[in-house]
């Protein structure tokens, strides 16, 4: 049974304590509304490289040794993430270390120093993780696929930024990013896990009161009603190639329910061993090695993503049979029994990921921030459980034919054309 419980602070800022029976971990997570998409187009990438520089030290574990090392006295894993959505700072304790996590974290992360000496100790990191992800056609391809299906909206750039970007953020543009994004009113911190060991007391309202008074900041642009259905190739002179296709479906993404109908949807499509996509792209047909499907929403955007590695040869084929399988569906709709597969094997998922603490606080993070809904993680659960096979076939109905492509290797535009 999960026990859950908000205030909101002093400085804006709404504290979730969510109690799960049974574990002996607690996760702490705090996250703001200031992902990628909420950049101005000469900031892409700040708020990725803001993340990295928090890590350097606060007030009180005043430089990077200090928060590494109390992180290891804890036995914690100490982390971050920055999405188009999110950046969130988040550590995972034994529940006896649970109010010196959240000292820690409070410290570095609500109060950082962003010492103008590490900027360009930590840039050359990123620039270095910029280029890695260059060296890795996989991700090459997800970056493609942003930017066929968006183009120069802020969801069609990347996370990580421009290298040429990096190179000219100064310590007085990271602080403004800071100061006009991360505001407690579009914020959370999160508690998840055996709280027996973090009383509802001032001193952890204290911890959490660390975080600056900061005003709310402007909405960020709207998703586009559309997406677009451009078709980039990234040549590369491989035998692998790498296939991304995404769809904008009809879906609701303020209503839970048709966003649990989606994900049952992308399921029985691409999501297991068992899905449509699995069966008779890799089983039947053996044109790939990988291949999958994948729902995400925005606040104001649904996507389904499809993608496979395989055999450059194999390319053209395995994405004419994709196209028509997704089309089999919008057409004839699932079978009752892939419905009800799908469902038990995406509840099933769900219930074993929310054994992790973690996991838990990331769902209760991007419900409460991105959607402003309730964070029940069982109502979660139960929502994919109540899912019909009406709402499936409703939402499989409504995939139109209308797709950005993208591919890396050894391939031209016109092997793709619609």
């Amino acid at each position: 049974m999960t026990v859950i419980d908000s205030s909101t602070l002093a400085n804006g800022l709404p504290l979730y304590r969510v109690g799960l029976e049974g574990t002996r971990a607690v996760t702490v997570l705090v996250a703001f509304d200031a992902g990628a998409r909420t950049e101005r187009p000469e900031e892409n990438g700040m708020a990725h490289f803001l993340e990295h520089l928090v890590f350097k030290g606060g007030e009180k574990y005043d430089d990077y040794r200090k928060v590494n090392e109390t992180a290891e006295r804890m036995g914690g894993s100490l982390n971050a993430y920055t999405s188009h959505d999110l950046v969130a700072f988040h550590i995972t304790v034994r529940a006896e270390a649970a109010l010196e996590a959240i000292d820690l974290l409070t410290d570095f992360a609500g109060r950082p120093k962003i010492d103008a000496a590490e900027l360009d100790r930590e840039r050359g990191v990123v620039i270095q993780e910029i280029q890695r992800y260059k060296d890795q056609p996989a991700s090459v391809a997800e970056d493609l696929i942003d930017r066929a299906a968006f183009g120069d909206h802020p969801l069609g750039r990347t996370v990580l930024g421009p290298e040429e970007h990096l190179r000219t953020f100064s310590r007085e543009a990271i602080v403004g990013f800071r100061e006009r994004r991360w505001a407690g009113a579009r914020g959370g911190a999160f508690v998840v896990g055996n709280l027996d060991s973090v009383p509802d007391t001032a001193h952890v309202a204290h911890l959490f009161g660390r975080f600056p008074t900061l005003p709310e900041p402007e909405t960020f642009p709207p998703a586009p009603e559309q997406i677009e259905a451009n078709v980039l190739v990234e040549e590369r002179d491989t035998n692998q190639s790498h296939l991304r296709m995404l769809y904008r479906p009809v879906v609701d993404v303020r209503d839970p329910a048709q966003r649990a109908a989606l994900s049952i949807y992308s399921t029985l499509l691409g999501g297991s061993m068992g899905s449509r996509l699995f069966d008779e792209i890799r089983e039947q047909r053996g044109l790939c090695y990988s291949v999958w499907a994948i729902d995400h929403a925005f606040a104001d955007l649904p996507v389904l993503a499809l993608g496979a590695g395989l055999d450059s040869t194999k390319c053209s084929e395995a994405f004419a049979r994709m196209r028509e399988i997704v089309g089999e569906l919008r057409d004839d709709g699932p079978t009752e029994e892939e419905v009800e597969r799908a469902r038990a094997y995406a509840a099933g998922r769900r219930v074993l990921a929310f054994e992790n603490t973690n996991a838990v606080a990331r769902y209760a993070a991007n419900q409460a921030i991105v959607f402003g809904e309730d964070i029940d993680p069982d109502g979660a659960i139960a929502r994919l459980d109540a899912v019909t096979h009406d709402q499936v076939r409703a939402v499989a109905a409504d995939v139109a034919d209308r797709l950005a492509i993208a591919v890396v290797g050894p391939h031209t535009e016109d092997e793709f054309a619609a």
